[in-house]
């Protein structure tokens, strides 16, 4: 899609169908990074289609690493890896709209010894550094930033010392960025967080034979330890999911089935939530790939009942609840959202874009500092949507809209290419009208 796109989306009786869904984001980051600082050459399948995952990648790149993109019809991406050494990159690093890559690729441009500029699209120069910036420092990293240490970034790495860092917000980004950093520090770096997030770094590392201790929330890594190429597929992504099983939901009577994607446990507790406001899901064909669980997920739409989402609930499905909240006035009595700042500073202020395009629905909405509560029963009609450049608002209202009277125009529907270019074209296929 151009910048400016606009999508139509019409009313839908019922979703049916199969699918397998593109890589997950937040491992298709991970493997990418540590497969640039391994020895020998990676493979992996079912890479992320998303643009953001492309802005680790050409980053990676301009750092030295060799990668190619095999053109056999299921997305490989095979890296080979230079060790703990990268080159010093002669231009800035452009991290597009990725606060993914900014943020865990500065630990390992940390330890590194040279320096580096990394640069990002206009929404992610105005996302916050602050919480990478304050624990790398104390590491030895010497960073400069823009004013409100906002982006553009200039690190200038090497020398690490080991930390005890506890982290003042649960960020799984953050940890990552730390966790690698520690790779390249003397000593042993510690990280605390004050409620468990995704464990996705961790997982990895394990899977490149990185030995960590963890106890409680707290996660160690000793510097100095090599890493060793992998090879694996990488699961379908379950925050991709979370449109679709929201989608289904909404209507009675539909069914939709999900293989091949992603059960971390720090992840799937959309499922839970979703269990909880009465939709019936079964599992089946749990395995495990690489640390990571992976199963095949059925999905049956019912009448939504009403929850909330509040404390570790908020941290864990901080991604997913731009979709619970855009479905929140179908349930029977609305979804309470608090605990949910992180989502002031994403890709747009959620917050005030969710409560902008509901109210511009119809629907009744509260907003909170931390979060909002949509109260259930409500009907929805069709309406310009205003999607503030940012992927999860745009997708997140298609799924609405196929509840509401009318067509709903989604402006600004080319932002779904950060994390799932064919994400309106696979909606479509699932409809029924």
């Amino acid at each position: 899609m151009k910048p400016g796109s606009s999508v139509t989306v019409r009313p839908a009786k019922h979703l049916h169908g199969a699918l397998r869904l593109p890589g997950d984001k937040s491992i298709s980051h991970r493997y990418a990074m540590l497969a640039a600082i391994a020895e020998g050459k990676s493979r992996f399948e079912n890479y992320s289609t998303g643009a953001d995952c492309a802005s680790t990648l050409a980053c990676l790149g301009s750092l030295g690493v060799h990668w190619e993109r095999t053109n056999n019809g299921a997305n490989v991406i095979e890296i080979e890896g230079r060790g703990p050494a990268l080159a010093a990159p002669t231009s800035a690093l452009d991290c597009g709209n990725s606060g993914s890559t900014m943020r865990m690729l500065s630990g390992i441009l940390a330890g590194q010894e040279f320096t580096s500029d990394l640069c990002g699209d206009e929404s992610l120069s105005r996302r916050p550094m602050a919480r990478i910036m304050k624990p790398l420092e104390q590491m030895g990293a010497r960073i400069t930033a823009a004013p409100e240490e906002r982006p553009p970034l200039h690190i200038a790495g090497g020398n690490l010392r080991a930390i005890r860092y506890k982290m003042p917000v649960a960020s799984a980004q953050v940890k990552s960025c730390l966790l690698f950093a520690g790779l390249f520090a003397k000593g042993e770096t510690e990280v605390e967080e004050p409620l468990r997030t995704r464990d996705h770094g961790e997982v990895a590392l394990r899977a490149f034979g990185a030995d960590l201790k963890r106890s409680a929330n707290s996660t160690c890594i000793v510097g100095g330890q090599r890493l060793h190429a992998i090879e694996a597929r990488i699961p379908g992504d379950l925050s991709s999911a979370a449109f679709f099983f929201c989608a289904a939901s909404l209507f009675p009577g539909s069914e939709l089935v999900i293989d091949s994607l992603l059960m971390n446990p720090t992840r799937a507790r959309l499922l839970d939530i979703l269990i909880g406001l009465g939709v019936r899901i079964s599992i089946t064909q749990l395995e495990e790939q690489n640390g990571e669980l992976v199963g095949t997920v059925r999905v049956e739409g019912a009448q939504l009942k009403s929850t909330e989402i509040a404390g570790a609930d908020s941290a864990a499905l901080i991604d997913e609840i731009p979709v619970l909240a855009a479905i929140a006035p179908f349930t029977e009595e609305g979804i309470r959202i608090r605990d949910a700042g992180e989502l002031r500073v994403k890709e747009s202020d959620r917050i005030q874009s969710i409560v902008t395009n509901l109210r511009a629905m119809g629907a009744r909405v509260d907003e909170h500092d931390d979060g909002l509560t949509v109260p259930g029963g409500q009907k929805l009609h069709g309406a310009e949507i205003n999607s503030a450049g940012d992927h999860r608002i745009a997708m997140a209202f298609a799924i609405a809209a196929l509840r509401a009277e009318g067509e709903t125009h989604i402006r600004g529907a080319e932002a779904a290419v950060i994390s799932f270019p064919s994400f309106f074209e696979t909606l479509e296929s699932l409809v029924q009208r």
